[in-house]
């Protein structure tokens, strides 16, 4: 398969990545040098593949040193994913795990599974995305082993989609839920970011399928920085932190993985008996913006201003202005906090 040429100082995530990448980065080891050859070996592909895509890896910013001669080895080790431990770790919840080397978007496959007739409770996570996105069409960055970028199925069987106003909320909750207990003061910035320190840490991306009056599916994107790299950093056009600064320590993607997953699935079981009622106090109490101007853009490019004053029962922002207050619906508003 063709590797997408790498301008310097490019964002891998921009590159049309083919799997061999990660394959390539997983068989190498900060101890010593392997020569592209005994790589090609192993991977069943040419020298020259091999020397490719871990050029192309390096171009990227991927740690990995090249000595003529010798070979390839990482400059760092890399925190790869191991499903199985993940698995062990969540065993309890009945969800399954799965871990990709390298996908399009978590979200894409999962959502064609769902279609397919895939059953509840699947988790698809990718050590890398090439198209992954963001709320109103962006794209989610993110490096190999720098992130989390991860999925779920979840099967409503008693609510049709029009009873899922304020799911995006209840993913929020369960997120900070996990990160507060491992030390991150995570706040959300609604409908479905996530904040520490007023920079961005994470995202959600929730996309829905069923009838209106029978079950559905949803699944439920989610991104979270980890450990940003600087060249990483230079890709995104706003403020973004990652755990290992908010939790003051490094904790592997495996643990954190396992412990979002164990927060959403109980989360989740709430919503699907109760809704979003139950989870609302806690989310105002990570609100991000409680109490602070903020400004609202429309799709149309309306501008609203007012004071961000917490979410109702299903989930709409509570913005109180000079004439009264209005109920907000997520769809594609944008929403930033004024000075």
């Amino acid at each position: 398969m063709r590797i997408a040429l790498l301008a310097p100082g490019r964002c891998l995530c921009s590159v049309g990545v083919h799997t061999l990448i990660v394959a390539a980065l997983k068989r190498l080891t900060s101890h010593g040098f392997q020569p592209a050859a005994a790589l090609a070996r192993a991977l069943g592909a040419s020298p020259e593949a091999i020397a490719q895509a871990l050029d192309r890896a390096i171009t990227a910013g991927a740690p990995v040193r090249y000595e003529a001669g010798s070979g390839y080895r990482l400059a760092e080790a890399l925190d790869w994913l191991d499903a199985a431990h993940v698995q062990s770790a969540i065993a309890r919840t009945g969800l399954v795990v799965r871990v990709l080397d390298c996908c399009g978007s978590t979200n894409i496959e999962l959502m064609r599974a769902a279609r397919g007739g895939a059953p509840h409770g699947q988790v698809l996570a990718a050590e890398l995305q090439t198209e992954g996105r963001g709320r109103q069409g962006r794209r989610w960055h993110s490096g190999i082993g720098t992130a989390l970028t991860f999925s779920l199925l979840w099967r409503f069987a008693e609510r049709p989609v029009s009873a899922l106003s304020g799911l995006s909320l209840a993913v929020g909750v369960a997120i900070a839920r996990a990160l507060r207990r491992h030390r991150v003061a995570a706040a959300l910035k609604w409908p479905n970011d996530l904040l520490w320190r007023e920079r961005k840490l994470g995202g959600i991306l929730i996309e829905a399928q069923g009838d209106g009056a029978g079950p559905s599916a949803v699944v439920i994107g989610i991104g979270i920085n980890v450990r940003l790299r600087s060249h990483e950093r230079a890709c995104i056009d706003q403020a973004v932190c990652d755990l290992d600064e908010a939790a003051g320590r490094a904790v592997t993607r495996n643990d954190w993985l396992a412990a979002l997953v164990l927060d959403l699935s109980e989360a989740l079981g709430v919503f699907a008996e109760e809704g979003f009622a139950p989870l609302h106090d806690e989310w105002d109490r990570y609100h991000a913006h409680a109490g602070r101007p903020v400004e609202l853009t429309a799709p149309d490019g309306e501008r609203v201003y007012g004071i961000a004053s917490g979410v109702d029962a299903h989930g709409r922002l509570l913005l109180v202005g000079a004439h009264g207050t209005r109920a907000v619906m997520a769809g594609d508003v944008s929403l930033r906090a004024r000075a």
